[in-house]
């Protein structure tokens, strides 16, 4: 479970809260003898809430070593209740099999980058924290200082604009890479401060001028949008008749797909295209009902205590008998870049 995310680190060091948690233990709704998969474990919020409401197994999924041994002291509290699994929330089909398990009860999807993550400065993620510029979840790949320091002025630019919504992708690509040849861009207050001098900072801005710049790499490096996809597809083919997927984002561009994805879900789709009228055949048959189509929002209460709540989003559905659709990732809306190079 991720905890107390955001799109950047705006409000300091926080506590490792689990957002919205009585809102997702409502739409999850544990039972006792029932199977619940946390696909992004984190500092282990959700799952404690989870095996605390009901008698019930929950296998827990993080990609980040340190959040699975982190979480040995939970295992060893519900001996026998808890499975921790270190891997993608994208492969919870091929977690499940290596379990015996062919379906499941529940599914909870809390986004982003956890608190922890945020707090540890050499993990890269924040601009509050000086710190190498890594941003990655798991051990393996390209770090954000080798995409700002190798890849081209255009591909920069992409992904800042693809990602991030940065409107002066160009601008901060272009600043990159006459700051690159000059010395390697190795920090996080590098990077940083170049993206605040380029976008310039009003003195009553709450969010830091980096914030799309870093939200758009760490995105690209961890293949977030793309993984969401494909563990909503995943989600889908592997809960139970009656089982509940619940999903926590935190910004538009998560908020986006998980949105898509339950609308395409929830309603038979005409037959044809724009292009040609709708003959009355229907499609698939809705393999999702929506408790409601609009996303639950944090309290004023939960944003006060715990500012990095404020952009989270709850979109939630209940799986029918119907046969799981077809994956169509583009259908979902992925970006271009969804994926590093």
């Amino acid at each position: 479970m991720m905890a107390g995310h955001g799109e950047g680190a705006v409000g300091g060091p926080a506590r490792h809260i689990p957002v919205m948690l009585s809102e997702v233990i409502e739409n999850l709704h544990p039972t006792s003898g029932e199977t619940i998969i946390d696909g992004t474990f984190g500092a282990g919020g959700y799952t404690r809430a989870i095996l605390e409401a009901a008698d019930c197994n929950v296998v827990a999924i993080d990609r980040d070593p340190r959040a699975i041994a982190g979480g040995e002291a939970l295992a060893e509290e519900f001996p026998d209740k808890l499975k921790l699994t270190l891997g993608r929330f994208a492969e919870m089909e091929q977690i499940a099999e290596a379990l015996d398990i062919e379906a499941v009860n529940g599914i909870v999807l809390d986004l982003g980058v956890s608190s922890m993550q945020l707090d540890e400065a050499e993990r890269g993620f924040s601009f509050m924290q000086d710190g190498p510029l890594d941003m990655r979840m798991g051990a393996s790949g390209p770090t954000a200082a080798e995409i700002v320091n190798e890849r081209p002025e255009k591909e920069i630019a992409d992904i800042l604009f693809q990602l991030g919504e940065e409107r002066r992708s160009r601008a901060i690509a272009k600043a990159i890479v006459a700051a690159r040849a000059e010395a390697p861009i190795e920090r996080t207050g590098q990077l940083a401060d170049l993206v605040e001098k380029v976008l310039g900072r009003k003195r009553d801005e709450a969010k830091h001028p980096a914030t799309r710049t870093f939200q758009a790499l760490r995105l690209y490096l961890n293949a977030e949008l793309a993984e969401l996809a494909e563990g909503l597809s995943a989600a889908e083919r592997l809960l139970a008749p009656g089982g509940r997927l619940v999903v926590v984002t935190f910004h538009s561009l998560e908020d986006r797909i998980a949105k898509r994805f339950f609308a395409s879900r929830s309603k038979p789709e005409p037959k044809g295209s724009r292009h040609m009228p709708d003959s009355g055949e229907r499609g698939p048959a809705p393999s999702f009902e929506l408790p409601s189509r609009k996303p639950i929002g944090p309290s004023k209460q939960e944003i006060q205590g715990n500012p990095r709540s404020r952009s989270a989003r709850l979109r939630a559905g209940i799986r029918t008998e119907a046969p799981a659709h077809r994956s169509d990732l583009a259908a979902l809306g992925l970006p271009a870049l969804a994926t590093p190079a």
